[in-house]
């Protein structure tokens, strides 16, 4: 099995859930501003609301992501100790990891899993029936 492989292909997949994360809220705050509807879409904003509330339980809990966790065993599967990595790693993880104690991590999860929430309730999202009845 190609496992260095998989393991790259599940760090692009972790990078690109934190990018989802991360840039969804600035685009729901400006989307709003600016009228783009789709920033309102019920499942892009669920999919957003569930994404940081595993983030902030996973922090609460003292948890490490699973994706994290799938990515570490299959670099170990790969025979992967010490420092040769691709470009790809070396990049993504600089960028993905950092070194803190896990209360930092929940205290920033948590603070913007607030700010998600607050967009929620200031910015509610719109379902389909609503719109599909002209409401």
């Amino acid at each position: 099995m190609p496992y260095q492989a998989l393991a790259n292909a599940v760090l692009l997949l972790h990078f690109a859930v934190v990018l989802f994360v991360v840039l969804s809220l600035p685009a729901i705050l400006v989307g709003n501003w600016r009228g783009w509807a789709w920033v309102n879409k019920f499942w892009f904003r669920s999919a957003h609301l569930l994404a940081i509330g595993v983030v902030v339980l996973q922090a609460w809990l003292g948890q490490h992501c699973a994706l994290t966790e799938l990515e570490s065993a299959l670099r170990v599967r790969a025979g992967e100790f010490g420092y040769e990595r691709s470009f790809i790693e070396y990049w993504v993880q600089r960028l993905l990891y950092y070194q803190a104690p896990l209360w930092v991590f929940a205290f920033l999860y948590t603070a913007f899993g607030a700010v998600v929430a607050w967009a929620w309730w200031r910015f509610p999202p719109t379902r389909v029936d609503a719109q599909r009845s002209g409401a």
